[in-house]
């Protein structure tokens, strides 16, 4: 009988209400551990807490080792216990891998906007993240990125070898509320995401402003925990702008809520400058919502025809494009009857069984 392959997860991003990379690691572990040939590997899942989504028992061991979420639980409690279990590779799906250890790695750097924009970054944490995601790219015999895009920062800020870069984008998660979908649609403008300053929030409030006062009953709607820094007072902007009681502030929800968010929106907004992918405007655009967003390469490499670019800090462009969808129902047809196509290069089926072959394929044999 062969031996089950003994797959080390880092699984931290699980805790607490995952967003994110939290949810990509928990999309995968959901496929892996119900696949038909489940009984050829276990997944070690570390991390300081016991973890709140249920996995087969026999497809993952759960060990909960040490405390603390962050860089010391990571590079002292994680390192002493994979270098004791000695898993026959090891998964960081987050960045970042205890360093001095010798088994085989596996990484998925998302982005490197730390790298690209040191700017956007306390000095502190812009100097950890930095220095612990070249020496995870340095060891890691594969890693994973979202799209071509990052490849390409990769290779020209960490001078990762291009032959160890797999790009494998993520899947998209249908997000359909309790009832069905709705017929008709609200005035609401709807950002989801973390709050970033490189995602512009002050222009997006701007341009809403020049909306809202030719259309009384229309929302902006923006959802993420602030990280903002230096830190943006983004319900002061509203007041500002004149549209503080009509701009809601919501750092989390929880999936039906979303959903409700995205079934009663008219109009997603994302005017990001930086993504390594940018999942939030496909599970729009999966949910029947035109999205608004940055002309940047990744965005044009990401929603090709199935989105509208504006320049950035081009408000007048902005507000005109969310006026058009907020009073014309008709308006994003075109875009959301693209969805289909596109929607179907982004599977968490694909993803979960190309992440894994890569992981596997590190496996000396």
């Amino acid at each position: 009988m062969t031996t089950a392959l003994r797959i080390g997860v880092d699984a931290r991003e699980l805790l607490g209400a995952p967003t994110g990379v939290g949810r990509y690691l928990g999309e995968l572990l959901t496929r892996w551990t119900l696949r038909p040939d489940h009984q050829r590997r276990v997944f070690w899942l570390y991390s300081p807490e016991g973890l709140p989504l249920t996995f087969p028992r026999e497809t993952t061991r759960a060990r909960i080792i040490g405390t603390g979420r962050g860089t010391l639980w990571e590079q002292t409690h994680l390192r002493r216990a994979v270098a004791q279990d000695q898993p026959d590779v090891f998964f960081a799906p987050a960045y970042t891998a205890p360093i001095a250890t010798d088994i085989p790695l596996a990484v998925t750097i998302h982005d490197i906007s730390f790298v690209a924009h040191p700017e956007w970054f306390r000095t502190g944490e812009g100097l950890r993240r930095r220095w612990l995601t070249r020496r995870a790219a340095a060891r890691a015999r594969v890693i994973f990125t979202d799209s071509e895009f990052s490849r390409q920062e990769l290779r020209t800020h960490l001078r990762a070898d291009p032959t160890r870069i797999q790009v494998i984008p993520p899947g998209v998660t249908p997000r359909t509320p309790a009832g069905g979908a709705r017929s008709t649609r609200e005035p609401i403008v709807l950002f989801v995401g973390s709050l970033f300053n490189r995602r512009r929030l002050p222009d997006l409030i701007a341009a809403f402003a020049r909306v809202a006062t030719e259309l009384p009953d229309s929302r902006l709607v923006i959802v993420g925990d602030d990280r903002t820094w230096p830190r943006q007072d983004l319900p002061g902007i509203a007041e500002r702008h004149g549209v503080g009681a009509r701009t809601q502030f919501l750092s989390y929800v929880s999936d039906a809520h979303l959903s409700e968010l995205y079934a009663r929106a008219s109009v997603f907004a994302f005017l990001s400058e930086y993504e390594g992918f940018g999942l939030t405007p496909l599970e729009a655009l999966a949910a029947g919502v035109p999205p608004v967003v940055l002309d940047t390469p990744v965005a044009r490499e990401v929603y090709r025809d199935a989105a509208i670019f504006v320049a950035a800090g081009d408000l007048e462009a902005t507000a005109n494009q969310l006026r058009r969808f907020l009073t014309d129902p008709a308006a994003g047809r075109d875009l959301v009857s693209r969805a289909p196509d596109l929607l179907r290069q982004y599977s968490w089926e694909a993803a979960a069984d190309r992440t894994l072959a890569g992981i596997e394929g590190i496996i000396p044999r």
